[in-house]
């Protein structure tokens, strides 16, 4: 009998892709978990600038414990969190995650729909960046890094891009304020969006930093509910109007302008990468 056909079936299994979503997924929760009890155990009293420390030191965290799970699980060069394309791409991300959504305030705006009632102190930045930096790092390493990715390479780029974007707006449903059309346009705004950008580049940063800008810019500076969550930022503002135009208590994102602004950037992303042969062919076609 052959020695190694355990452990060689072993290492099959562990190569079958729901079982590497599964094990990705597990992995970068009980790291993230484990991360965040970590720094909430440091002695001490809590300040922003503390918390800012503590959410970057579980950002870096989870990157390297993606970086570690697609080495030793995986078993492959890990390219998605490539730092050298790190700075351009975060930037480059941040700003067009910021100017997507001020287009969408503006449009809110000139419709009568977002007011701005009060002006806080700047030092209510600090919660939504915190939030931000958590969402945009986690977020992305979990839904594009892991279940776009690894479905991909099985589905092919049009399945992995409709069904994670499926799943990532459906997650949303479990937030506060929470509706079934918030869903349904964070799918659409979101899910394809950042999907697209990711594949785009092949790496992680660029829409992470959407992922970043968006949320920070609504919550921390236009004062909007970040996908439910009441938000305090440097403008005290209210949504007004039907919700299919405002997006009522789930905030902007449920706005149908957000839904243009987003879903026309991610045309935009897929047509880019249509163009530079990005998308991959389902594993059936690739055989026949």
């Amino acid at each position: 009998m052959n020695q190694n056909s355990q452990p060689d079936k072993f290492l099959k299994f562990l190569q079958f892709p729901l079982v590497r979503i599964l094990l990705g997924f597990l992995t970068l929760v009980i790291a993230a978990t484990l991360l965040q009890v970590g720094t909430e155990l440091w002695p001490g009293h809590k300040t922003d600038i503390t918390n800012l420390v503590s959410v970057l030191i579980t950002a870096l965290g989870v990157l390297l414990t993606y970086y570690g799970f697609v080495h030793f699980i995986e078993r492959r060069p890990v390219t998605e969190p490539d730092v050298s394309s790190a700075g351009n791409e975060l930037i480059a991300g941040a700003l067009i995650g910021a100017l997507l959504f001020s287009v969408t305030i503006g449009f809110l705006w000139i419709f009568g729909f977002y007011h701005v009632t009060g002006v806080n102190n700047w030092t209510a930045i600090f919660p939504w960046l915190v939030l931000a930096i958590f969402s945009g790092v986690f977020e992305e390493l979990l839904i594009r890094g892991i279940l776009f990715r690894i479905m991909e390479e099985s589905l092919g780029s049009w399945l992995a891009l409709a069904i994670s974007a499926i799943i990532f707006g459906f997650l949303h449903l479990a937030n506060p304020n929470a509706t079934l059309w918030g869903a349904v346009a964070i799918a659409i705004e979101a899910g394809i969006m950042l999907a697209a950008a990711f594949m785009y580049t092949r790496r992680l940063w660029l829409p992470i930093g959407i992922h970043f800008a968006w949320n920070f810019t609504q919550g921390a500076i236009f004062g909007v509910a970040v996908s439910g969550n009441e938000a305090k930022g440097l403008l005290q503002s209210t949504l007004t109007g039907p919700e299919l135009l405002s997006g009522g208590a789930f905030g902007a994102e449920a706005s149908i302008f957000a839904v243009v602004v987003c879903f026309a950037a991610g045309i935009f992303f897929v047509w880019k990468s249509l163009k530079q042969e990005r998308f991959i062919k389902p594993f059936w076609r690739r055989l026949a």
